[in-house]
């Protein structure tokens, strides 16, 4: 009934990057499923194939399709592979996103207004980061305790311990590179974003919920106001 394939697309600085499709057999790729685009890219951690009854479920009765990005920063290839998206590098994976979408468009799967794009932890920044710099290719973003404030991550909780692949804002070499794509700081206001959902948890004693409660309230503003801009030319 489904089927599950691995792709290479070029990125931004011409890299090619692996990616997992699943899909019904019998989909017809007329560029209007709802697609789910899931990333982190960080940590040296790979994203496998993994079985979901959930992902199934929903592909089945949406006709929707799944992708998983392995986008620099992870281990798929090697410590090479995860410098290539740490610290300096870090917009290589940002980037690798950011085409792993356009693949996606443009091969017919999907268009912008049905993709949606997950990720959890360092991938809710992924998320956070992909939305403020290509609001316009995403139709929803949806980051689970991401790591939304890239200058003060490092004084709350453990924060300090991921500065290995983000480096630290208080350090002068890593400063600009941080403030350049924290979400936090490049929300740009009145400029219309996509619908935007983020999560945190009460007890969270990794990502401090703090970087939500200030992050939050700034996409959403500008999410209603897409939204609205939207509903008034749009009816699919």
């Amino acid at each position: 009934m489904f089927e599950t394939k691995q792709v290479f697309y070029n990125s931004k600085d011409g890299t090619k990057i692996p990616m997992f499709i699943v899909h019904k057999k019998d989909m017809v790729l007329d560029g209007n499923n709802p697609t789910l685009l899931y990333g982190y890219g960080g940590f040296s951690i790979s994203l496998t194939p993994s079985f979901s009854i959930n992902r199934i479920i929903w592909m089945k009765h949406f006709n929707a399709v799944y992708a998983i990005a392995n986008l620099r920063g992870g281990s798929e290839y090697g410590e090479e592979w995860h410098k290539g998206g740490v610290q300096g590098n870090k917009q290589n994976v940002f980037d690798d996103f950011h085409s792993a979408a356009e693949y996606l468009i443009d091969k017919n799967y999907t268009r912008p207004e049905k993709l949606a794009i997950e990720g959890g932890s360092n991938g809710g920044l992924l998320v956070g980061a992909c939305v403020n710099q290509r609001p316009e290719l995403y139709g929803c973003g949806i980051a689970r305790v991401g790591v939304m404030d890239m200058l003060k991550f490092h004084k709350f909780t453990i924060g300090y311990a991921w500065a290995s692949d983000y480096g630290r804002a208080d350090e002068p070499e890593h400063f600009d590179n941080l403030y350049g794509y924290s979400p936090l700081h490049n929300i740009k206001h009145g400029k219309p974003y996509p619908s935007f959902l983020s999560t945190t948890a009460d007890h969270d004693d990794r990502v401090y919920q703090l970087i939500h409660l200030n992050t939050w309230p700034n996409f959403s503003t500008n999410s209603e106001k897409k939204s609205t801009k939207k509903s008034t030319h749009d009816t699919n």
